[in-house]
C-alpha cells in the first residue's frame, strides 16, 4: 500500500500524536494532498498547524468533522480517539473510501518485526517490560503504541530489521485490514470503553483481531487463566503459548516451587524465584510471566529474560512510589482507568488506605468494586469528576459510608492527608478514564503528584 500512495488525496481524522505522527509518514509516502481535520477550533489547533507549515500539501480542517471533507478523498486514516459511529464515518463507508487506523498505516511501512500486546489491564507494565528485556537482547527496539509513542513515529525512526514492542488498544486493534504480529499477546479481558465500542462482544472482538493476520510462523502468548483469553487459541493460526499463574502448564509458562520456569514439554527452564521479580503485586506477577512467554517465543536468552524481572522498577502512573511523609506513603496509580485495575492496584498495597478516584464514565458497572472496598482496606473512598456520583452511590449500595466528593485533585489530596494516620498509604487510582478534567492520564498523575509536593512544603515550612 505505501508504494501506492502516491499522488493521493487522505484524510487523517484526529490530529494528537498519532494523527501528526501518521501526516509524516504519509508525506514521506508523497502524497499529494492530506486534509488534517480535527474537532478542535483553529486556535487550539495553533501548534499543529506551525508544525506543518513547511508543508504546503497539508490542509487542516478544524472544528468539527463535515462529510463535504469526504469529495475525491482516496483514504481516511482514523485515530484511535475518534468514535467509530461518527457519521462521516458511515457516509465514508456508502461511498467505499476504505478507513485505516494509524496503526495498519504504520505497519504497512514498517520492514521489521511486531510484537503487539494487548488485553484490558497490564498493557503498559508489560509492553514496557518486555521492551527492556529485547533491549538486553537486540539493537533497534522501540516501544510504541498506546503507550506514548505512536507508532507511525516509531516507524520513521526505524530501519530494517528493528523491533517494535507495541501496546495496542481495542480502539486500534478495531480498523486494522492486514495487521499482523509477528507475536501477538492478550493479557486478560473485562469489561471496558462500552461508551465506545457499545457492547461487551464487540469489545472482545476488537481485541481478538490482533490474532486475525498471523501466519503459521507467528505466536499468539495468551493467559489460561482467563478463559475468555483461553478461547482465543481456536482462532490462532500459528504457534500458541500460554501462562498461568494459578496453574502448572506444561507447555507454558508458569511458576513451580514459587519460581518463575517455561517448560516445553520436555524440559523445564528455571527464570528466577517469585519474590524475586522487583515490581509488586499479583497482577504484575502475571504480567512478568506474560512478558517471559513473549520473550521466550521472540529468542531471548533466558539469563537476561531474568535480570531484567529483578531489576525493572515498574512505569511512571502505574503504582508508581511518591513520597512518604508523616509515617503516610502517597502512590500514583493513575493508570488505573477502570474497575478491575483499581482493585489490581489495592491487592497489591498492604494495609490501610485512602483511595482517590473517579472521572471520565466509560459506562463501566463499579459494583464489584464497591463490594471489595472494605475487604481491601480502603478506610476512605474521596471522590471526584463525572462518575462521582455514581461510585458514591455503588459505594453506598454496598454499606461503604466512608465517602466525599470533592471538586478536584488538589482537594481531593488535601482531604486524603487530612484523614491518613501514620502507617497509611493514599492512593490514587481512579477506576476511571482521565477526559473529563485532564487530557490524559499522565497529566492527571502529575496534577496529583504536583498537589502532593505542594502541601508537604506547606507543611515543613
Amino acid at each position: 500500500m505505501n508504494n501506492n500512495l502516491k499522488n493521493k488525496k487522505v484524510l487523517v481524522l484526529g490530529i494528537g500524536g498519532s494523527g501528526r505522527a501518521a501526516i509524516h509518514l504519509l508525506l514521506k509516502a508523497g502524497v499529494s494532498q492530506v486534509v488534517a481535520n480535527d474537532s478542535r477550533d483553529s486556535k487550539e489547533l495553533q501548534k499543529e498547524i506551525n508544525e506543518f507549515l513547511p508543508f504546503p500539501q497539508v490542509q487542516f480542517a478544524a472544528g468539527g468533522h463535515a462529510e463535504s471533507l469526504l469529495e475525491d478523498m482516496d483514504l481516511i486514516i482514523k485515530s484511535p480517539g475518534i468514535h467509530p459511529q461518527l457519521t462521516l464515518l458511515w457516509e465514508a463507508a456508502k461511498r467505499g473510501i476504505e478507513v485505516y487506523s494509524e496503526v495498519e498505516l504504520a505497519f504497512l511501512f514498517f520492514q521489521g518485526k511486531v510484537v503487539g500486546i494487548t488485553g484490558t489491564n497490564g498493557k503498559t507494565t508489560t509492553t514496557s517490560l518486555v521492551g527492556e528485556i529485547y533491549r538486553e537482547q537486540y539493537r533497534g527496539v522501540h516501544v510504541a503504541g498506546n503507550i506514548g509513542l505512536p507508532f507511525s513515529e516509531a516507524v520513521l525512526n526505524a530501519e530494517k530489521g528493528d523491533f517494535v514492542i507495541a501496546e495496542l488498544s481495542s480502539f486500534q486493534l478495531d480498523d486494522i485490514k492486514a495487521f499482523s504480529p509477528h507475536i501477538a499477546a492478550v493479557l486478560n479481558l473485562s469489561p471496558d470503553h462500552l461508551d465506545y465500542h457499545g457492547t461487551l462482544p464487540n469489545y472482545y472482538s476488537a481485541k481478538k483481531k490482533i490474532l486475525m493476520n498471523q501466519k503459521q510462523s507467528d505466536w499468539a502468548v495468551l493467559n489460561w487463566d482467563d478463559p475468555g483469553v483461553r478461547e482465543f487459541a481456536s482462532s490462532a493460526k500459528g504457534n500458541v503459548l500460554f501462562f498461568s499463574r494459578t496453574e502448572e502448564l506444561n507447555p507454558g509458562v508458569c511458576l513451580h516451587n514459587d519460581q518463575v520456569v517455561i517448560q516445553n514439554g520436555e524440559k523445564t527452564y528455571t527464570i528466577c524465584r517469585k519474590d524475586e521479580i522487583r515490581i509488586p503485586g499479583l497482577h504484575n506477577l502475571e504480567n512478568a510471566l506474560a512478558a517471559t512467554a513473549i520473550s521466550w517465543a521472540g529468542g531471548i536468552e533466558l539469563d537476561k529474560i531474568s535480570a531484567i524481572l529483578k531489576t525493572f522498577p515498574g512505569v511512571a502512573h502505574r503504582l508508581e512510589p511518591v513520597t512518604e511523609f508523616k509515617g503516610i506513603f502517597f502512590v500514583n496509580d493513575s493508570k488505573g482507568t477502570n474497575p478491575d485495575a483499581a482493585l489490581n492496584a489495592l491487592k497489591a498495597l498492604p494495609g490501610p488506605k485512602i483511595l482517590i478516584a473517579g472521572g471520565f464514565n466509560k459506562g463501566s458497572d463499579f459494583r464489584n468494586f464497591a463490594a471489595a472496598l472494605q475487604k481491601e482496606g480502603v478506610k476512605k473512598l474521596i471522590l471526584m469528576g463525572e462518575t462521582a456520583p455514581i461510585l458514591a452511590s455503588a459505594a453506598s449500595d454496598a454499606g461503604f459510608d466512608h465517602t466525599v466528593i470533592v471538586e478536584e485533585m488538589f482537594a481531593a489530596v488535601e482531604e486524603a492527608l487530612y484523614s491518613a494516620e501514620f502507617g497509611d498509604t493514599v492512593l490514587l487510582s481512579p477506576a476511571c478514564a482521565s477526559w473529563d478534567m485532564f487530557k490524559n492520564f499522565e497529566e492527571r498523575g502529575n496534577v496529583f503528584k504536583e498537589a502532593i509536593f505542594t502541601l508537604k512544603e506547606r507543611s515543613l515550612r
